[in-house]
């Protein structure tokens, strides 16, 4: 039975702005040339391939203004983060001033590039400030330097620009995360592909432990949905997180190796940065998957969360609030490890509370760094097994995000060279 693509994407519609190729060399061609770091590039990708709908681009202060204060956009519609491009006022103001030196047209587009090639076209419609610790206390729910978040907020340059992107140099994504890849258009045709009506996604930045598995399986019988869709975040890295080649490979051998059916287990990546928003970021999440094609999204304890700024189900009590949102949450309670039942046990279930064993945390961690194999009630032989070729093969012997590996790992995406168009209706690069 083919998947009913009726689900709208957020807004209704799934924003998809692409360049044609035969037109994509003229559009970037003469343009004043903007570089942009490894976030904003994944967040232009993001934007122009329907991820982020019903945004088109970065946001306007309206728009801005109403999410960090009202978790919607300027028109109403629920947003709960900010999409926003910062340029220092210095890069900005040469830019400005090369562009009007070389009576460059359109005046108000720029190139935005990133590894020295052409990225994206973006049309800019506002420039502007905003109170970046107004942004922070709103969003973050507080000013905490501490906050991975509110550290970044702080950090961004004070101008911002708004506008509209158009991508014209398609990125090429790296292995092993080719094949885990793909658009919301074209996961959409592989959920069809599969023949799922309804699929739940899993939001995912570790390897699977027995917990996450069962977690998967509960909510999955609990939505009564057709499948299973891993969505793996890939994205900016701190030292210490699990390496995203093992978090990928480690979730596509649950299905490999039989632990789900084929048919109703899929697992796929996210271009993303966390933010540690906790509730804000869960309904983000949520909205993305729905433009994914996802009917469901499961929330347990503490996510997208940090430290101890959010309450332990934070991220279940705000969709109480947001019943429009057209993506029904499974929520679901804390798995640990018992060592009275001598197997994973759920929170809501089990009696032994004053035992428990966390498995998110040193527990597995000792598994995976120790030599030692796991239990089969803790972590899977073969998932450690995978997780261990993956620190040989790609961080550097060590399954954990490490200086090294930040410095030599091969990017996620590469753009490929592209020569900006020499035609006589373009001026000179």
């Amino acid at each position: 039975m083919a998947v009913d693509n009726s689900l709208s994407p957020h807004g209704g519609e799934l924003k998809v702005s692409v360049a044609p190729s035969g037109q994509a060399a003229h559009l970037a061609g003469g343009l004043p040339r903007l570089a942009v770091n490894e976030q904003i590039a994944r967040e232009v990708i993001n934007l122009a391939y329907g991820v982020f709908s019903p945004l088109d681009g970065f946001m306007g202060r309206a728009d801005l203004d109403s999410v960090v204060r009202s978790m919607r956009l300027a028109d109403g519609l629920v947003w709960s983060i900010p999409i926003i491009l910062d340029v220092s006022p210095a890069e900005w103001a040469a830019l400005r001033q090369a562009q009007d030196e070389r009576g460059q047209a359109p005046a108000n587009r720029v190139l935005l590039t990133h590894q020295g090639q052409p990225l994206a076209t973006l049309d800019v419609a506002e420039v502007y400030n905003y109170d970046k610790t107004v942004m922070a206390e709103n969003v973050y729910g507080t000013t905490d330097p501490e906050h991975p978040g509110v550290a970044r907020t702080m950090a961004l340059e004070d101008t911002l620009v708004g506008g509209k992107v158009t991508l014209v140099n398609p990125p090429q994504v790296n292995p092993p995360f080719d094949r885990f890849w793909k658009t919301p258009e074209q996961l959409r045709a592989r959920l069809s592909e599969l023949g799922w009506d309804s699929a739940v996604a899993h939001q995912t930045r570790n390897v699977p432990h027995a917990g996450h598995e069962m977690m998967m399986k509960g909510a999955l019988m609990a939505s009564g949905a057709d499948g299973i869709l891993v969505s793996a975040v890939i994205g900016e890295k701190k030292p210490g997180d699990y390496i995203d080649e093992a978090i990928v490979l480690a979730h596509a051998l649950l299905r490999d190796e039989g632990f789900f059916l084929p048919e109703i287990h899929e697992t796929s990546t996210l271009m993303w940065d966390m933010r540690y928003a906790g509730p804000r970021e869960a309904v983000f999440h949520a909205l993305v998957r729905k433009n994914l094609g996802c009917t469901h999204h499961m929330f347990g304890r503490d996510h997208a969360g940090v430290g101890n700024h959010y309450g332990r189900y934070a991220a279940h009590e705000v969709f109480d609030t947001l019943p429009e949102l057209g993506i029904k949450s499974v929520l679901t309670l804390e798995w640990w490890y018992c060592p009275v039942c001598e197997s994973v046990a759920y929170e809501g279930i089990c009696g032994h509370r004053d035992r428990k064993q966390d498995l998110a945390g040193t527990l597995i961690r000792n598994i995976i760094s120790g030599g030692a194999g796991p239990a089969a009630t803790t972590l899977r032989p073969q998932v450690l097994e995978v997780v261990r070729d993956c620190a040989k093969k790609y961080g550097m012997d060590s399954p954990f995000v490490t200086p090294e590996y930040l410095e030599n790992r091969t990017p996620v995406i590469t753009m490929p060279e592209m020569t900006c168009c020499t035609c006589t209706e373009c001026p000179s690069t």
